[in-house]
């Protein structure tokens, strides 16, 4: 099959199936795994080249409304009758019947329920673990700093924050992305922050851009040093790979109750 993806975390649910192969293009900020770095660009996942999409003739397009404005690349698929599927997923939950109806898609339907079955066994796994901690950590995620955005309840953060033994400060606004200001992230005083500027590679970020924002010093987190610059690609893309995410995080907040990190994702070990 002849398959395009207009973001990351299509081409890594095509990475799962062991399809990635299959791919004869990406969307510009595709990364994982390696292997599609050397692939053709479509352009950036709110801005696709449609008419260089059209011309590849795929047999399939991997789109998704995961971001807002990304409907304007299925009205155009829809306008050009490019074959195409759509992911819109919100939570863990989603994610895994993503992988399956994706697997249904493409025939590879034991492949993606063998996948599922290690993805949630190793969800239950953490949340055994994390069911021993009697001091869940705070946590303040940032996505965007100017102006804020963090994730609300019905969002994946919300569900690996609980998992790794803690809580979204956030999570009792039922949406799945929220902007928010400094002040109310004061108000809400987390004892962890988890910076994951959304398509800000890790190198580029800096812990001060926090800690010299107005009052910092009345915020717990900045108080113990307790900000960490994480991967945006482990935690920001509603992918399996949000498991690997999973891993570390929960290390970093407890490290006597889970394992430590290994970089090792779950879901490739078989």
């Amino acid at each position: 099959m002849r398959l395009i993806s207009l973001c990351p975390s299509n081409t890594e649910l095509l990475a799962y199936l062991d399809m990635h192969d299959h791919l004869i293009a990406v969307d510009n900020h595709s990364d994982w795994p390696s292997s599609v770095c050397h692939l053709p660009r479509v352009g950036p996942d709110l801005n696709i080249d449609m008419e260089k999409v059209e011309a590849m003739k795929p047999d399939l397009v991997l789109a998704s409304l995961s971001v807002p404005g990304m409907e304007r690349n299925v009205q155009e698929l829809q306008k050009r009758n490019i074959p195409h599927i759509v992911f819109a997923p919100n939570s863990l939950h989603d994610i895994a019947d993503d992988l399956l109806r994706l697997g249904e898609t493409l025939g590879q339907k034991e492949t993606a329920q063998a996948v599922v079955r290690r993805y949630h066994s190793f969800i239950e796994k953490y949340r055994q673990l994390s069911a021993n901690i009697k001091h869940p950590a705070r946590l303040y995620w940032e996505w965007w700093p100017r102006p804020i955005f963090t994730p609300g309840k019905t969002n994946w953060l919300t569900e690996i924050s609980q998992l790794a033994g803690a809580t979204n400060i956030f999570a009792d606004i039922e949406q799945a992305n929220v902007q928010t200001n400094w002040d109310e992230v004061i108000k809400r005083n987390p004892s962890h922050i988890c910076l994951v500027w959304v398509g800000v590679q890790t190198k580029k970020m800096n812990k001060d851009a926090v800690k010299n924002r107005l009052d910092a010093e009345k915020v717990d987190a900045i108080l113990t040093e307790r900000i960490y610059l994480l991967e945006e690609s482990l935690y920001c893309r509603p992918s399996p790979r949000l498991l690997l995410g999973l891993k570390k995080l929960a290390a970093l907040l407890h490290p006597s109750v889970f394992p430590p990190y290994d970089g090792i994702d779950p879901l490739l070990t078989k």
